[in-house]
């Protein structure tokens, strides 16, 4: 079980990581540019949420095959335009604020403004959410894992091994139970770490 718990954790990190880095530059690019390649990428992202997200993920998983990496690349896929929407509102009404329009003034370049003065300031909701993510994420994982699309079946992860305990859980309930109530405990965690997250970083949440 302990065991187990590495690849599912690997796996959702990598996921949230990467999928938050694609989702927070598409979104600081729409919103700082807004015009035409704000309508362009926001369209794309439309037609992404149109997509059931566990739909999504176990076609491309069916596609490019079980795997460690094809798993994480599915998972990135499918998770980015979180990201993308909340940066993207953020960036909208940052990019008209006395310090960006200041750096603007002085002759700062768009690449360096986005970098250095706006991406600092939407890190704090991006965190937030890429915590609550992270449960969704190792959910998700478990759930393509019992379906037999997850990494190879001699590799052990929480949701391999809540398939596999099904057939015995008759006299064996502990065989899955134990790795179930480990997927409960953990995304409980990762919420409530959100959660306090979002308290601690909410200006309006520590003047209270």
């Amino acid at each position: 079980l302990i065991y187990g718990s590495r690849l599912s954790l690997v796996i959702g990190f990598a996921a949230v990581a990467l999928a938050g880095v694609v989702g927070v530059t598409i979104g600081l690019v729409s919103g700082y540019f807004g015009g035409r390649t704000d309508t362009v990428l926001m369209r794309i992202v439309d037609a992404w949420l149109a997509f059931p997200f566990m739909l999504l993920a176990i076609a491309i998983v069916a596609v490019l095959g079980p795997g460690l990496r094809n798993l994480v690349v599915a998972l990135d896929v499918t998770g980015w335009v979180v990201y993308a929407r909340l940066v993207r509102g953020e960036t909208l009404s940052l990019r008209e604020r006395e310090f960006v329009l200041s750096a603007r003034g002085l002759g700062a370049s768009q690449g360096a403004i986005m970098a250095g003065h706006v991406l600092p300031n939407v890190l704090a909701p991006v965190l937030v959410v890429a915590t609550l993510e992270l449960g969704v994420v190792i959910v998700t994982e478990a759930s393509l894992s019992f379906l037999g699309l997850g990494v190879e079946a001699s590799r052990p992860t929480w949701g391999g091994m809540l398939a596999d305990g099904r057939a015995y859980i008759s006299r064996a309930w502990w065989l899955a139970t134990l790795p179930g109530l480990a997927i409960f405990a953990l995304v409980l965690a990762v919420n409530v770490l959100g959660d306090g997250l979002r308290d601690a970083l909410d200006p309006r949440s520590a003047s209270r």
